[in-house]
C-alpha cells in the first residue's frame, strides 16, 4: 500500500438469514403442491382432459366471451355519459347520475339479473307511442329480453356504475389548467372533454378498468341464476350428469386461467402505451425481458422520479400493470 492512500475496504455482503428460511419455506410448500397434482387420484387427469375438449364446455366459453366483451362496451360507454353527467353544472343531470349509480352499486348485480330476467312480471308489454297516450308498436316483454339480454343487461347497466366513478376520478386527476387552457383557445367543453381531458385521464383510467374487465369475465358465472349456459354454467351441467365434480371444476378453472392470462398481458401493453407521456424510460416489455436474460445484457436503470397524477413518486422505468 502506498503511504498516505486509505487502506482497501473490505466490504463483507449482508446475509439475509430470513429470505433464506422463507425461500425454503416456499419451495417446500410448491413441491408438496407439485406431489399433489401429480399424485393424487381425485384429480383424474384423464377426464380433465376430456372436459376441456367437451363441445358444451367450448361452447360455453365463447358465450363468457361474449358476455364480457358487450357487457364491458355497455358499462365504458354508459360509464362515460354518467360520468359526464354526475360532473356537469346543471343539478338534474348530476342528480340523475348519483342516483343511478347509487341504486346500481347499491345491489347486488345477482338480484339484478334476477330483476331483469323477470322484467315481465311488471310490464307484461314494452311499447312505443305518445306518453299517456296512444301506442304505436308494442311487443311482449319476454320476447323483447331474453335470457341472453337479460344478462347483458344485468352486468353491463351494473358495470356502467362502477366504470362511472373511475372516468370520474380520471378527469378529475387532469390539471383544471388543461382545461382552461383549451376554452381560452375557443375550444367547446364537449371538444375540451374529447381532445384534452380524456386522453391524459387514461392513464389513471385504464388499470381500473383492466381489473374490471378481469373481474366481468368471472362475474359472467352468476349468469347461471337465470339458466344461461356460459362455461360455468356448463360445467356445473356436466358434473351434474358425471357427479365427476372436482375434475369438471378443475377444467373450468383452467380455462379461467388462461383468459384472465390473456387479459392481464394485454392490460399491461395497453397501460404501457398510455404511460408514453408521463415516464420519460418506458419499462422492458417481458420479451425485451427475456432477450436480455439470454443475451446477457443488463436491464436498463431506473429513470428519474415521476410524480404522477395522484401525487406519488414513481421511478422512469418502474412500470405500468404491475410485475409482468
Amino acid at each position: 500500500m502506498q503511504p498516505g492512500r486509505p487502506e482497501t475496504i473490505k466490504a463483507v455482503p449482508v446475509r439475509h438469514p430470513g429470505r433464506w428460511a422463507g425461500a425454503v419455506v416456499v419451495v417446500v410448500l410448491a413441491a408438496m403442491l407439485l406431489h399433489a397434482l401429480i399424485f393424487n387420484p381425485a384429480f383424474q387427469w384423464d377426464v380433465v382432459r376430456d372436459t376441456m375438449q367437451n363441445d358444451q364446455i367450448i361452447h360455453g366459453i365463447w358465450v363468457t366471451l361474449e358476455l364480457t366483451v358487450l357487457s364491458m362496451l355497455m358499462g365504458v360507454v354508459g360509464g362515460v355519459i354518467l360520468a359526464v353527467m354526475r360532473l356537469s353544472p346543471n343539478p338534474l343531470l348530476s342528480g340523475t347520475a348519483w342516483f343511478y349509480i347509487w341504486v346500481f352499486r347499491g345491489t347486488p348485480v345477482l338480484v339484478q339479473l334476477v330483476f331483469w330476467n323477470f322484467l315481465g312480471a311488471l310490464w307484461p308489454k314494452l311499447s312505443i307511442g305518445i306518453p299517456f297516450g296512444p301506442e304505436f308498436w308494442s311487443e311482449s316483454t319476454n320476447t323483447l329480453i331474453p335470457t341472453f339480454t337479460a344478462a347483458l343487461l344485468g352486468l353491463g347497466l351494473n358495470e356502467a356504475a362502477y366504470m362511472a366513478e373511475i372516468v370520474r376520478g380520471g378527469i378529475q386527476s387532469v390539471d383544471e389548467g388543461q382545461s382552461e387552457a383549451a376554452h381560452a383557445l375557443g375550444m367547446s367543453r364537449a371538444a375540451t372533454l374529447r381532445r384534452i381531458v380524456l386522453p391524459q385521464a387514461m392513464r389513471v383510467i385504464i388499470p381500473p378498468t383492466g381489473n374490471e374487465t378481469i373481474s366481468m369475465l368471472k362475474t359472467t358465472s352468476l349468469v347461471q341464476v337465470i339458466s344461461l349456459s356460459e362455461l360455468f354454467t356448463a360445467g356445473h351441467d356436466i358434473y351434474s350428469r358425471t357427479f365427476q365434480t372436482i375434475p369438471v371444476l378443475v377444467a373450468v378453472s383452467i380455462y379461467y386461467l388462461i383468459m384472465t392470462s390473456i387479459l392481464t398481458v394485454g392490460q399491461y401493453y395497453v397501460e404501457r402505451h398510455y404511460a408514453r407521456g408521463a415516464n420519460r424510460t418506458l419499462p422492458p416489455t417481458p420479451l425485451q425481458r427475456l432477450r436480455g436474460l439470454f443475451k446477457g445484457k443488463p436491464l436498463p436503470p431506473p429513470g428519474p422520479p415521476v410524480i404522477t397524477a395522484g401525487g406519488h413518486e414513481q421511478s422512469g422505468s418502474g412500470g405500468v400493470g404491475g410485475g409482468l
